[in-house]
């Protein structure tokens, strides 16, 4: 039988189980990952700092969080509200006072978690960068201020290599043995025309390369797999710069090929049924069918309970039994 595509094998790597703490960071592709890893029950902080698109950024924001530093120099106001450029805009406050202590706090929080950390993975969106004239400070967020304040130019693969190192030396003090896989985001930034796009992403993908030869990261193809396996639009949302659901779907799945051992996936294959019967509403709670429905999804749970996180599902079934 022919074959009219070119399906990417993930071969089985060093296992990530459910008791593994993760970290992800990056573009809205890592916000989305995360979602997914916390609802199948995973232990993981997804995103803290909102999309982060450029490598530079990501680690930095990494790295400060570890020596609780806010850059002074980054902080802008605007209609009233203070931002600071090397922070998402959802980190916005009436003072600057108040913004310090919420960006502090979130840094904390980070700091904490990747003292336990297990798995940090980094999504890298665009090479892409801008910096403030004043001081040739690189951006995260220009945050709607004038344009002619910024210079935009491209990393160099050595920029990103460089800035990793940095970050990896600190982690390995705190955290010498956290796993580092890197990821480059499938959603395409069309803003920079195709052909820059695929410039950047192809500076992303070299410097991925040269750090998985290091040893310092491993890598996921979460870019290949969109862009050489799935290769068709109808894996896009409407806007045609996001995978659909569908996409996403496929590119997790391959992910669990690669790092879930098959008493881990039968677990979430498991969980989902379950998930996917209490999001069915009931005409009558008290019918005898529904109970019996109850009593035999409760039954499920508990002979997971052991092995996944699941006491929310047992309270809320639990209080529908009469």
């Amino acid at each position: 039988m022919n074959s009219f595509r070119t399906e990417i094998n993930c071969s089985p790597a060093l296992p990530i189980n459910l008791d593994h703490k993760i970290l992800t960071v990056g573009s809205c592709f890592a916000d989305q990952f995360g979602q997914w890893l916390t609802n199948n029950k995973f232990q993981v902080l997804s995103n803290p700092f909102g999309t982060t698109y450029n490598p530079i950024s990501i680690h930095q924001l990494l790295e400060n969080s570890l020596n609780e530093f806010i850059d002074p120099a980054m902080f802008t106001e605007r209609n009233g509200f203070w931002l600071h450029h090397a922070w998402h805009s959802q980190f916005v406050a009436a003072s600057k006072e108040e913004l310090i202590t919420t960006l502090h706090q979130t840094q904390a929080k980070v700091n904490a978690f990747l003292h336990q950390a297990d798995v940090l993975i980094l999504t890298y969106g665009t090479a892409w960068v801008y910096e403030l004239k004043a001081g040739n400070q690189l951006v995260a967020n220009c945050h709607k201020v004038q344009a002619d304040r910024f210079t935009k130019r491209l990393l160099s693969t050595s920029e990103i290599e460089a800035s990793f190192h940095a970050l990896i030396k600190k982690l390995n003090t705190i955290r010498p043995s956290l796993r580092v896989i890197c990821t480059v985001s499938p959603v395409r930034h069309l803003k920079d025309t195709f052909e820059l796009n695929q410039v950047s992403k192809s500076v992303l993908r070299l410097a991925c390369h040269h750090l998985q030869q290091e040893n310092l990261a491993a890598y996921f193809p979460a870019y290949e797999i969109m862009m050489d396996d799935l290769r068709d639009y109808r894996f896009y949302e409407r806007d045609k710069i996001h995978p659909s659901a569908e996409a996403r779907d496929y590119i997790n799945q391959k992910f669990s090929d690669r790092y879930f051992k098959p008493e881990t996936i039968n677990l979430i294959h498991t969980l989902n049924e379950i998930q996917k019967a209490l999001a069915h509403k009931p005409f009558q709670v008290a019918s005898s069918s529904h109970q019996i429905f109850l009593k035999e999804t409760l039954r499920k749970l508990e002979s997971i309970q052991h092995q996944v996180p699941v006491a929310t599902e047992i309270a809320h079934v639990r209080a529908q039994l009469i």
